[in-house]
């Protein structure tokens, strides 16, 4: 049997399957279906027409509209797995014809998204990726599998990430870039292939930064990435001199984190 709450406005044109769990004041609008493992927290609004399937946990105050998939198997051509499972956070917006898809065993199970994202039209989460909180992914973006981006991330309109990519806090990705490799935090990137141009100065900003910690971030960076050596080495031995500075050490210590891809450089695809 479900749970729901008596509060719980449910279109009669709307399916709820058995054992799907209701929260107080959530909204089903019609020709919605909700599979039987989901489980909406208070306030979900399903506008119309969405699909919210498999084990699948939709925070407090989420809104979904027309054409989402939510929860929907895995396109990996691994086992998904019974218990695998998709657990989105409080406040997301998810627009119309967002896929997110359940994690597969061999990647730990799990799909997470955190607080406060927005998903525009026909943006995808594919299996097992985990996302933060604040994150935005434009019209058309395209996450691969086991991708993790972080806190207040952009991801402009149509660019896609490759299966494994790291996006740091705060990076901003452009339109139409292929990003093939981890993008540093504080990050800008742009093009095909995608090519790190710079620092995210107006995000750092927007985010309260002190402008001299930014100028300390901007000379880590040219120390990086500009002299001699690889980037992975240079950070390496560069840790030390920022230690005063957690902006710095966050882009260091991403660097030096193992990692299944590269970084991506200026001067080229990677480094």
């Amino acid at each position: 049997m479900s749970s729901i709450a008596a509060s719980a406005r449910i279109h009669p044109l709307a399916v709820v399957e058995d054992g799907a769990v209701i929260g107080e004041n959530v909204v089903i609008g019609p020709f919605s279906r909700v599979g039987s493992r989901v489980v909406l927290k208070d306030g979900v609004h399903i506008i119309s027409n969405a699909v919210v399937d498999g084990f699948t946990e939709v925070g407090a105050q989420c809104q979904i509209h027309p054409m989402a998939v939510i929860g929907g198997v895995s396109q990996s051509l691994h086992e998904a797995g019974d218990d695998s499972k998709l657990i989105i956070g409080a406040r997301c917006t998810i627009r119309e014809g967002v896929t997110m898809n359940s994690g597969t065993v061999g990647g730990g199970g799990i799909t997470s998204v955190g607080d406060d994202c927005l998903f525009l039209a026909n943006s995808h989460v594919a299996h097992d990726c985990r996302l933060g909180n604040n994150i935005i992914l434009s019209n058309n973006v395209m996450l691969a599998g086991h991708v993790i981006v972080g806190d207040r991330a952009i991801l402009s309109g149509g660019c896609a990430v490759h299966q494994f990519t790291r996006i740091g806090r705060q990076a901003f990705i452009g339109g139409l870039s292929a990003v093939n490799y981890d993008v540093i935090p504080y990050g800008m990137l742009n093009g095909n292939p995608g090519i790190l141009g710079g620092l995210n100065v107006v995000g750092m900003t927007r985010a309260g930064i002190e402008r001299a910690v930014i100028h300390k971030v901007r000379r880590a960076y040219k120390d990086i990435f500009e002299a001699e050596g690889s980037v992975r080495s240079n950070a390496a031995t560069l840790r030390n001199d920022y230690l005063d500075c957690p902006e710095a050490l966050e882009v260091i210590d991403f660097i030096c984190a193992e990692s299944d891809r590269a970084i991506s450089s200026p001067y080229r695809g990677k480094a």
